[in-house]
C-alpha cells in the first residue's frame, strides 16, 4: 500500500501544470551562473577592503594627515591680481668728486707738475720784494750758505731730502755792501716728491745726529703760507736760519738773517712762485 507521504504529494499536484524540462535546466543553469558572479564579486570587494586597510595603515605610521577646517559658512576671498609694477627710472650716476692731489696749495687746486721744468725769471724774488739799496745778481749762489752744506755733518748721511730728484733749480743773490747776502734757490721737483719736502727738511732738522751744530725748527706756516724756518748754530757759534716755501712743484729755499725777515719775506716767495706752477 503506497505511504500516506507520497498519497498526500500525488493529491496536491495532481493539478499542477508542470515546467518543461528544457526550461527548467537553463533556470537552473542561470542561477549557477549568478552564484558564480555573486561568489566573485564579494572577493573583489574583500580583497578591496583588505588593500585600503594596509594603505591606511601606512599613511597612520607615516605622518599625521592634515586636518580639514571646517566650513566658516563665508567664501574665501579670492586675491586680486597684482598689477604690473611700472619699472623705475634709471638712477642718476654721479661723478665722484676728486679731492685735489695737492690739499696744501694755497689755492687749492692739484699740481700734476708743469710740463716745461724750466723756471721762469718770474718766479725769482724781484727787486720790489726787498729794501731799497739791495742788487739782485742772476747768479747761483755760494754753496756753504745752502742747508745741505750746514747739515752735511748730520747723520744719516744719506737723508731722504737729499735723494729727491729735482727737475730743474734757478738761483739768485741780494747783496748790499757787507751785509750778508739774501739767496734764493727755487726748484721744480716732481709733484710727489716736492709734496713730500717740507716734511723732509723738517725730519732732516729734527733727526740729525753726530755733529757739533744745534738744529731747531722755529716756525711753521708763515704769514699763512706753506713754509717751515729752520735755524743752525754751528759749533764756532756762527748761525744760519733757512725759509723753505712750496707752491705746488715749486719749491723756495732762502738763507735769510732772521725770523722777522723770513716772516717778510714767505709770502713775497709764494707769490712769486705762482707764475712758474700750475697750483694758483
Amino acid at each position: 500500500m503506497p505511504d500516506q507521504f507520497f498519497i498526500d504529494i500525488y493529491r496536491d499536484t495532481e493539478h499542477l501544470t508542470w515546467t518543461p524540462t528544457e526550461q527548467v535546466r537553463e533556470h537552473g543553469r542561470r542561477r549557477t551562473r549568478r552564484t558564480r558572479i555573486a561568489a566573485t564579486l564579494v572577493g573583489v570587494v574583500a580583497v578591496a577592503l583588505v588593500a585600503t586597510g594596509a594603505v591606511a595603515l601606512a599613511g597612520g605610521r607615516e605622518g599625521t594627515p592634515t586636518p580639514v577646517l571646517p566650513a566658516t559658512g563665508s567664501p574665501t576671498p579670492t586675491p586680486a591680481p597684482s598689477a604690473t609694477p611700472t619699472p623705475s627710472p634709471p638712477k642718476a650716476t654721479r661723478t665722484p668728486v676728486v679731492p685735489p692731489s695737492n690739499p696744501s696749495s694755497p689755492s687749492g687746486r692739484s699740481s700734476t707738475g708743469s710740463a716745461n721744468p724750466a723756471i721762469p725769471e718770474s718766479a725769482m724774488l724781484q727787486a720790489s720784494d726787498v729794501p731799497s739799496g739791495w742788487r739782485r745778481q742772476a747768479a747761483s749762489r755760494d754753496g756753504d750758505s745752502s742747508f745741505a752744506f750746514s747739515t752735511g755733518g748730520c747723520e744719516p748721511s744719506n737723508h731722504p731730502l737729499y735723494r729727491l730728484k729735482s727737475r730743474a733749480q734757478r738761483g739768485i743773490v741780494f747783496v748790499q755792501g757787507q751785509i750778508a747776502p739774501l739767496t734764493e734757490t727755487v726748484t721744480r721737483y716732481s709733484a710727489r716728491d716736492a709734496a713730500r719736502y717740507l716734511g723732509e727738511v723738517r725730519d732732516r732738522a729734527e733727526s740729525c745726529a753726530g755733529t757739533g751744530a744745534k738744529i731747531t725748527v722755529l716756525a711753521e706756516d708763515l704769514a699763512d703760507t706753506d713754509s717751515v724756518l729752520v735755524r743752525v748754530e754751528h759749533h764756532d757759534n756762527a748761525v744760519s736760519e733757512y725759509l723753505f716755501v712750496r707752491v705746488g712743484d715749486l719749491t723756495a729755499e732762502l738763507w735769510v738773517a732772521d725770523r722777522a725777515a723770513a716772516t717778510r719775506y714767505a709770502p713775497k716767495v709764494a707769490e712769486r712762485l705762482c707764475a712758474g706752477t700750475d697750483a694758483c
